[in-house]
């Protein structure tokens, strides 16, 4: 029998059409999250970039027209460092709808100082973790309307990282790279426990993680003026080809947690050679991210920090099965 949508071998080159889906990529003007707007944009969807720059979203839409020239890509000013704006943000979807969103946006930060936001809240984990939680908060009931996704995108490192959940912000042994870790451990946390509620709750919408494995610059495609690859970056980089790969293929388990009709809710997407390199295939969920106890405290702490319970916005049991 010959193969049908639904048995057929992932392709990452050439994933399945979504014409007439609206898709929302945060930080989706660079990295892996430009990678995962141009490839979702290949199929016919509209490509939302949600991003604080409105130069950078350009350049990242004019180089995504440049390769697809029928792309249906606009830009959302989004800073997610800024809970006040985030309502406003949301409310700008509601005339298109919303079938997915890539929560992907992330910052690691450089400097040994801790860096707080506008409202009180640590910067790195105000922008990777809360700001997401909110934003999904706010656009619940748009994808449970079109019993959408959420797609949330962590980090490798988060693996081996630990939270405390009387000290989540790194108020007493702040250390950038150990930050970023614990942000993006708590983003896959919620990721896995807003599953849990949704499946509690018999919903349609789904809620599914994923992680780029070892993405670099150095083997990266260029994608001017957005990504521009050096003859001395690629050569240095040939080496840790090896083992790791660039951000166009760390966005591949992204796009196959958005599109792939198989995918279930509750499911880790990540790349297959060892969670580093290579084509996106679902792994087990283990360690840390395992721990539904620790999952719902960091739930419970986000919505004290941000005043929204996502599942609350969601509506009751859909007609549509899981």
């Amino acid at each position: 029998m010959p193969p049908t949508a639904q048995t057929a071998p992932w392709n990452v080159r050439r994933p399945p059409r979504a014409d007439g889906k609206t898709f929302l990529v945060t930080g989706g003007n660079a990295g892996i999250g430009y990678f995962a707007a141009e490839q979702l944009a290949g199929t016919g969807a509209t490509v939302v970039l949600g991003s604080r720059s409105s130069t950078k979203a350009n350049a990242a839409m004019a180089s995504i027209r440049s390769r697809i020239p029928d792309a249906r890509v606009r830009h959302l000013r989004l800073d997610l460092s800024d809970l006040s704006s985030i309502k406003s943000v949301a409310d700008e979807l509601d005339a298109d709808g919303l079938d997915a969103i890539v929560c992907n946006a992330g910052v690691l930060l450089d400097g040994p100082q801790r860096q707080e936001t506008g409202d009180g809240h640590e910067l790195t984990f105000a922008t990777n973790h809360l700001g997401h939680f909110l934003l999904v908060g706010h656009l619940a009931q748009l994808l449970a309307a079109r019993a959408g996704r959420v797609v949330t995108t962590g980090s490798f490192v988060a693996k081996s990282a630990s939270l405390d959940l009387a000290d989540l912000q790194s108020t007493r042994d702040y250390e950038p790279k150990r930050a970023y870790a614990r942000s993006k451990l708590a983003q896959m946390l919620f990721g896995f426990e807003l599953d849990r509620r949704l499946h509690a709750a018999g919903g349609a919408a789904l809620s599914v993680v994923n992680h780029p494995g070892g993405a670099l610059d150095s083997l990266t495609p260029s994608r001017p003026p957005v990504h521009i690859r050096t003859t001395g970056q690629r050569l240095r980089g040939l080496p840790a080809g090896l083992a790791l790969q660039g951000k166009e293929a760390g966005a591949w388990p992204a796009v196959r947690a958005v599109l792939d009709p198989s995918a279930r809710g509750g499911q880790l997407w990540g790349p297959r050679m060892f969670g580093l390199r290579g084509e996106p295939r679902s792994e087990p969920v283990q360690g840390p991210l395992a721990d539904a106890a620790l999952a719902a405290g960091v739930w419970a702490a986000s919505v004290d920090l941000t005043g929204v319970d996502p599942f609350e916005a969601v509506p009751g049991p859909a007609k549509h099965g899981r």
